[in-house]
């Protein structure tokens, strides 16, 4: 889960740079919009995948042209969870005034599985615990951990009502397209981290292949209206040891930007990192995504934005029987390749 906070409004698209309120990604919680404001973060449900050719010249750990069919794939009151780490610095400079805002958020997610059939899968998606620190300019630092028993503070509050309970009972087919969504809270906005499942290939595919998922994002112009981008997110399938799959994953802006503003908010949304697919289990082992963005100009010539981020998200031991012993066996050999 990843938790956006803004900075103080120095200037208006300087606070909209940072985040557009409290977003909560990974966890898909997100305050509802002011009336009549749509969110810039707001993210289109991707279009299928397409097949690109393999790159014959990709490093490979396998030989030959083996091909491997990624799927996934639920039981029925399975659980599985993950633990997802999210570090940003974005620093802002403005006619010679500097702000910079720290975020470090650690938190708990799971899907929890209700029902499986031959062709699909549908589970609930919830934040089980969450830990949050945010640190505006010469603000004091706010804290807080939801398994402390204490109140949480003002900024973190709309979080504290969402733990705990259901966020979206989704369910997907076995490539990972959305079939249905009953949204409880919260919206689709991803900011960079992709979609709550993982995106599959129509087609086995071997080492070197890539496939594409179109989506859109949204961004606001310096005069408020909305502009979609259209991206798509570039995967690509780098190797595959003891039946895990490492795919890198790339965003690709189709939509030509010229306004720095523009770009400001954009970078921030992309995604750039890879991800551990277990073939034979059916899910997400886990996925890096690391942001460098530098912006100069996003606002006049004086100004400059960067933004570093990092996210990380692991599995961790499922504590139900259905699936626990598998998921900790295979958790525990893939640590050891890396």
């Amino acid at each position: 889960m990843l938790i956006h906070h803004p900075l103080r409004p120095t200037a208006g698209i300087a606070a909209r740079i940072v985040a557009f309120g409290l977003t909560v990604v990974a966890g898909a919680i997100t305050p509802a919009a002011s009336p009549g404001e749509t969110p810039a973060e707001k993210q289109q449900a991707g279009g299928p995948s397409v097949l690109v050719k393999a790159d014959s010249n990709s490093p490979s750990e396998t030989t030959g042209d083996e091909t491997y069919l990624l799927r996934h794939k639920l039981n029925s009151n399975q659980k599985i969870r993950y633990e997802v780490t999210h570090v940003a610095k974005t620093k802002t400079r403005i006619n010679g005034t500097e702000e910079i805002a720290n975020v470090h958020t650690t938190s708990v997610r799971s899907w929890d599985v209700r029902e499986v059939q031959p062709t699909e899968m549908t589970f609930d998606h919830q934040i089980e615990s969450v830990s949050m620190t945010q640190k505006n300019g010469d603000q004091d630092e706010v804290r807080w951990d939801s398994v402390s028993g204490e109140q949480p503070p003002k900024i973190f509050s709309v979080v504290a009502e969402q733990i705990g309970k259901p966020l979206a009972t989704v369910t997907i087919n076995q490539k990972g397209d959305e079939i249905r969504r009953e949204s409880h809270a919260g919206s689709k906005a991803s900011l960079g981290m992709g979609a709550l499942t993982l995106s599959l290939p129509a087609e086995p595919v071997s080492i070197g292949t890539k496939w594409t998922v179109p989506s859109e994002i949204q961004a606001r112009t310096d005069d408020g209206l909305v502009k979609v981008i259209k991206i798509r997110q570039v995967y690509t399938l780098k190797k595959v040891k003891t039946g895990v799959a490492t795919i890198d994953v790339k965003s690709e802006t189709l939509t030509p930007i010229t306004e720095e503003s523009i770009k400001a908010q954009v970078v921030q949304q992309l995604s750039n990192g890879s991800i551990r697919f277990d073939i034979d289990n059916g899910y997400l082992l886990g996925k890096e995504l690391n942001w460098d963005e530098t912006v100069v100009g996003f606002q006049g010539a004086g100004s400059m934005m960067e933004y570093r981020a990092r996210m990380t998200e692991e599995l961790v031991a499922n504590d139900t029987p259905t699936g626990g012993d598998t998921q900790s066996a295979k958790a525990d050999s893939d640590a050891k390749q890396r």
